[in-house]
């Protein structure tokens, strides 16, 4: 968030997929022309290398598109602007909703896919190819409009620190598909043989699975049944008079019969079979690397998704196989009670921020008398968070919202704007999506003359859905912006201390450093000092603590 001490605030790259050359603008930091080069494609990265000499602001319209063959040629850049990202945000912001922008009909930038990562035989320079034909894209104006959206924005400066750290994480996307998780394909196929058996020929069941839809077969006097086919499966269920609606794990534990124990076994082990096995081996992991495809701003909140490889989803048996190199550490981290934490700054609620200073939030909410116990805290917290309306959590809510008024009247603001089908917004600015057309359709049926009392029902029950969303929405929003500047925040930081650690993995609330082990324990601190600098950069000085737990290790597995 530094401005550069010399040199142009901004540098837009202007480049069509099929042109010889690449233009570069020169702006001052109100988008106003200061000058402009043209380079061959072949010069691109040189180009990029000696301006960046000056830590200018690359303003481009799809990092995923322009950032991978810079890393290619050995080009790192500090800082951009990713006007597809901007856009999208600055489109749908409560805070623009006057702005030109915001106003405007539909038109290129809306709705553009990223741009898919380059195939690994990319030529050196070669810009990725899109998905499919893009409309051409006015870089130059849409920045400009932009930058008019903020200045009559209602808070620009939020929303600045907003757009700044979304594009720092698509550079961080780029940069860790780029670099890739280190990934030991020997220790991942011990792990799959011990857990599964011997791999099937041809794409056969392993034999641990086999062995167990034998038993299920068996013990459901089913000699033909195919337990990976949910009709198969529950007709053979009904046989055996087993009353289920779905095979899902959950209702299935709720009956008592000797199938249980195989058929649950059976679908946990087919789960890992199917979507982190042999096959998911042989086509993610490439050179000691795994390298995940994230899509920066892939869920409504903020948070991220995955394009493929299922990076958010890794599970806890094959985390032995992410394995630092000879020489190397992993530095792994996570926040500790994130998203309470954040909801207790952003409503400025002290007494919740002190239950969690130096110690677990939810250990503190006991030590305050609120609840007896840390389970009754934390299902307390979540229900807080997520509109629990039943169950242990609903019981708990009178507790806390005594306790921590604040803080729960912020979340429940928020559900009666969603319930109302008000849209609502994070702490520096993202906006929930309008309601769809199932609350607007019931909300029609129970509003209009004469409506059945069944409509007003159905009404009440949608409405209730979206202020469950909206609730949520702001506290993982805000909770997914404390992330994106942790991120950002930490990626300088390991950018000045020596032997390239650099970042390779990010889950929410989690990341993981690859480091030299000389260096690891001074990534640590680093990833601590992090942390506390997204905190200022959100709150400011309001006492909330975000501690870490942080872990140097040989293998993921080993971190807590």
């Amino acid at each position: 968030m530094v401005e550069p001490a010399s040199g142009p605030a901004l540098v837009a790259l202007l480049a069509d997929d099929d042109a010889p050359h690449v233009t570069f603008v020169e702006l001052a930091d109100d988008g106003a022309e200061l000058a402009r080069t043209e380079v061959p494609v072949g010069g691109l990265a040189g180009a990029v290398a000696r301006l960046e000499a000056d830590r200018p602001r690359w303003v481009w319209d799809d990092t995923a598109r322009r950032y991978p063959a810079l890393l290619t040629a050995g080009v790192h850049v500090e800082r951009c602007w990713d006007l597809r990202l901007c856009h999208a945000i600055l489109r749908n912001a409560a805070a623009t909703s006057s702005s030109a922008l915001a106003t405007a009909p539909p038109g290129a930038w809306d709705g553009l896919e990223p741009g898919a990562p380059p195939e690994p035989e990319a030529a050196l320079f070669e810009l990725p190819a899109p998905r499919r034909a893009r409309p051409r894209l006015d870089v130059l104006g849409e920045l400009r409009s932009q930058l008019e959206a903020l200045t009559v924005s209602a808070s620009p400066g939020r929303l600045r620190l907003l757009l700044a750290a979304e594009s720092t994480g698509a550079l961080l996307a780029a940069e860790m598909h780029h670099d890739g998780m280190p990934w030991d394909a020997t220790v991942h196929d011990e792990l799959l043989t011990a857990a599964l058996g011997r791999r099937g020929i041809q794409g056969a069941r392993p034999a641990r699975l086999e062995e167990l839809a034998r038993q299920v077969r068996e013990l459901l006097v089913a000699p033909d049944l195919n337990p990976d086919s949910q009709p198969h499966l529950l007709s053979a269920l009904h046989r055996s008079g087993i009353d289920v609606t779905s095979t899902s794990r959950w209702e299935l534990r709720e009956h008592d019969h000797p199938v249980m124990a195989p058929l649950l076994e059976y679908k946990k082990l087919y789960r890992l079979w199917t979507a982190n096995g042999w096959a998911w081996l042989e086509t993610w992991v490439r050179d000691g690397r795994f390298r995940p495809e994230y899509v920066v701003g892939g869920v409504v909140t903020g948070r991220w998704a995955t394009r493929g490889g299922g990076a958010l989803q890794l599970p806890v048996s094959l985390r032995g196989a992410v394995r630092a190199d000879p020489g190397w550490k992993l530095v792994v981290a996570d926040a500790a009670q994130l998203e309470p934490r954040v909801l207790a700054a952003m409503s400025g609620d002290e007494a919740m921020a002190r239950a969690g200073r130096g110690t677990d939030l939810y250990q503190g909410i006991v030590e305050a008398g609120i609840v007896e116990t840390r389970e009754q805290a934390k299902y307390a917290m979540l229900g807080a968070i997520y509109g629990a309306t039943t169950g242990a959590s609903a019981g708990l809510m009178p507790r806390l919202a005594t306790a921590y008024p604040r803080a729960v009247e912020l979340v429940e603001q928020a559900a009666r704007a969603g319930e109302r089908g008000e849209r609502v917004s994070t702490w520096l600015g993202r906006t929930s999506p309008p309601p769809g057309e199932t609350w607007l359709a019931s909300h029609d049926s129970a509003t209009g003359e004469g409506a059945a009392a069944e409509d007003v029902r159905v009404a009440r029950r949608v409405a209730r859905d979206r202020g469950r969303f909206t609730r949520n929405f702001v506290v993982q929003g805000t909770a997914a912006e404390w992330a994106l500047c942790w991120m950002a925040s930490l990626r300088l930081r390991l950018r000045a201390i020596e032997g390239r650690p650099h970042l390779v993995y990010f889950l929410h609330d989690e990341v993981m450093v690859h480091s030299p082990a000389e260096v690891a324990e001074e990534v640590a601190v680093a990833v601590r000092a992090a942390a506390t600098e997204a905190g200022r950069l959100l709150f400011g000085e309001l006492p909330v603590d975000f501690p870490l737990d942080v872990a140097v290790c040989d293998s993921y597995a080993e971190a807590p």
